[in-house]
């Protein structure tokens, strides 16, 4: 079944892969193999000044770009070469997530203790450059100094799934929390029967609520994505829903 994952999708004139929409650069190169975006995602190591990322915390690992099929192995890297510092991570996601692997990255960050939030990270030496020179700098991992930008961030689901991993997590007040419909994808071969597709969703679904279980997460959360999925629409969760369905751990600042 690795080939084999759950989209997530947003619905509105016409239905595809989307997730929340981020201006992308075409020159932006290619982060993994054979079939990954320009806009995959990638990790750094960001320094800021002191409380920056929350009461005694100046440093955060970035986690910036599209969820794709071999995302969590850059997450494993990255890690690894913290010696033993378990620095938050700091999710800013868009675009059409792999959900799959979405909630591989959440089982990894919670195996290594690591706290979770959303943010946009915005590197001091970027100022000037182009998107191109911009991700040349943060490609290497860091660290950068930076600042992080937490006003008006979106979390869509793959954001969700990511962040549900997190031993402590947290929202910024007025984060736009959007959770969107999913369907079955196969990369290497996008023609799928609806007899396989109907099953694969079945399986993938009961896959997500032990991963939701095990995270602490209330499976109320799936029932929306299931709703959402068969009528073609996308649910914006307000901040009460937030501390009720568990996917923060404690009430948003």
């Amino acid at each position: 079944m690795r080939t084999w994952s759950l989209m997530a999708i947003a619905f509105g004139a016409s239905m595809g892969f989307s997730g929340i929409a981020q201006a992308q650069d075409p020159h932006r190169p290619v982060i993994g193999g054979i079939g990954s975006p320009v806009d995959a995602m990638i990790f750094y190591v960001a320094h800021g000044a002191d409380g920056a990322c929350g009461p005694g915390c100046s440093d955060w690992i970035a986690a910036e770009g599209t969820v794709q099929w071999d995302t969590h192995k850059r997450l494993i890297a990255i890690l690894d070469r913290q010696a033993g510092r378990k620095l938050p991570v700091v999710i800013h996601s868009w675009g059409p997530a792999n959900l799959n692997v979405a909630t591989s990255l959440g089982r990894i960050l919670r195996s290594r203790g690591i706290d979770t939030t959303v943010g946009s990270t915005e590197v001091d030496a970027c100022n000037g450059k182009n998107e191109a020179d911009c991700f040349a700098l943060k490609r290497p991992g860091g660290p950068l100094d930076a600042r992080l930008k937490t006003l008006d961030v979106a979390c869509d689901l793959a954001c969700v799934l990511t962040l549900a991993g997190g031993v402590h997590r947290s929202l910024p007040a007025g984060t736009t929390v959007v959770i969107s419909g999913m369907e079955i994808h196969n990369r290497l071969a996008p023609n799928v029967s609806e007899e396989r597709r109907q099953g694969l969703t079945v399986r993938f679904g009961e896959l997500y609520r032990i991963y939701l279980h095990d995270m602490g997460v209330e499976t109320e959360l799936l029932d929306i994505v299931d709703r959402n999925s068969e009528a073609h629409r996308q649910t914006e969760l307000p901040a009460s829903e937030w501390l009720r369905l568990h996917i923060v751990t404690a009430a948003s600042l």
